[in-house]
């Protein structure tokens, strides 16, 4: 398919189009923003696009899909399009160096249909340092048939010197209202349900149109509870609730789904519109929330669950933390 079919990044589509239609492509990108958000479906037609069959489609910098060449590398069986990509089956995913070396043994020989010979990596920040070293010299001189498209939502966690040989195009998140649109269009579904995706996954197309809508409403269920008027009240709650999500390994979910309402209480304190609330079904509580917990308290708040997910690896008891924050935030309702 073109690139019309990419939900966004229309910046990143007219520079990719407009190195196409001028022959400026370099030879290596770097495709970088959040996971899930659409940057490997862009790098797929990127390199259909560099080797389409239509005269057309390729005079306006782009594939027309239907092609052999499209459809092949649609189908991963074009001979001159290869994918790198970490082994989900790894309790580590990684890509290691024979990864790397396999793949220069192949491009030093001339696409066998196509214009280029194109190499897409997938979450390029899982390389090992071995694996990295060894692209490294490949960038440094690479076949001028050649295509690099690293894709990564991790850009700090690749070398500096792969970073640089690489034109760096940087992905965000599409607009809500293309989400919701698309979800609607794509799967089918009440304009509601495309809301509720679009606001709980932040706009992660990829993460959206893969959700179980009715298993992630349960859950969202599940957790406002926590933050109802009769949890809050209860020390004893408090505190089962924490065992519970600790022991069930929900606590990382849990302060996702913690830190979404007390945005939307933020929200209504400082005057935003509802649309932009995450639970517009509770407005009436959030509403009560705003009025009794102070602005400091928050932000406060909003920063104790940011230190606790940057700590995660850390060590640290889940269950403790997770009480101590709960009991923050029945203080702060409180007071």
């Amino acid at each position: 398919m073109p690139f019309r079919d990419v939900i966004g990044h229309e910046r990143p589509k007219q520079l990719l189009q407009a190195a196409l239609t001028h022959d400026r492509v370099a030879h290596a990108y770097l495709f970088y923003g959040e996971d899930r958000i659409g940057k490997r479906l862009t790098a797929i037609r990127f390199t259909q696009a560099v080797n389409c069959d239509d005269a057309a489609a390729a005079a306006r910098g782009d594939s027309c899909g239907v092609c052999r060449s499209c459809k092949q590398i649609e189908a991963r069986t074009h001979p001159d399009a290869l994918l790198i990509e970490p082994d989900p089956e790894q309790a580590n995913p990684q890509i290691k160096i024979e990864r790397v070396r396999d793949l220069e043994s192949q491009i030093i020989y001339r696409p066998l249909i196509g214009r280029y010979k194109t190499i897409l990596i997938d979450e390029a920040d899982r390389m090992t340092i071995g694996a990295a070293n060894a692209l490294l010299k490949t960038l440094e001189e690479p076949p001028g048939h050649s295509l690099f498209v690293l894709v990564t939502a991790r850009p700090y966690a690749m070398p500096a010197t792969i970073r640089s040989r690489c034109q760096a195009l940087r992905f965000v998140a599409p607009a809500r209202t293309q989400v919701e649109a698309a979800l609607i269009v794509q799967r089918e579904i009440p304009p509601a349900d495309a809301r509720f995706l679009a606001m709980v996954t932040q706009g992660r197309l990829g993460e959206a149109l893969a959700a179980d809508v009715t298993a992630l409403r349960a859950i969202h269920a599940d957790y406002r509870a926590l933050t109802s008027r009769a949890a809050l009240t209860s020390p004893a709650t408090i505190l089962a609730s924490a065992e519970a999500l600790a022991k069930g390994d929900r606590g990382p979910e849990a302060l996702d789904w913690l830190a979404r309402w007390l945005r939307d209480v933020l929200l209504v304190q400082v005057g935003a519109e509802p649309d932009f609330l995450i639970d517009l079904e509770r407005l009436a509580e959030l509403k009560e929330a705003a009025k009794a917990i102070d602005a400091t308290a928050l932000l406060d708040l909003l920063a104790e669950i940011e230190a606790l997910e940057r700590g995660a690896g850390r060590n640290l008891n889940p269950q403790i933390a997770l009480e101590s924050l709960l009991l923050r935030i029945r203080e702060a309702v409180a007071s």
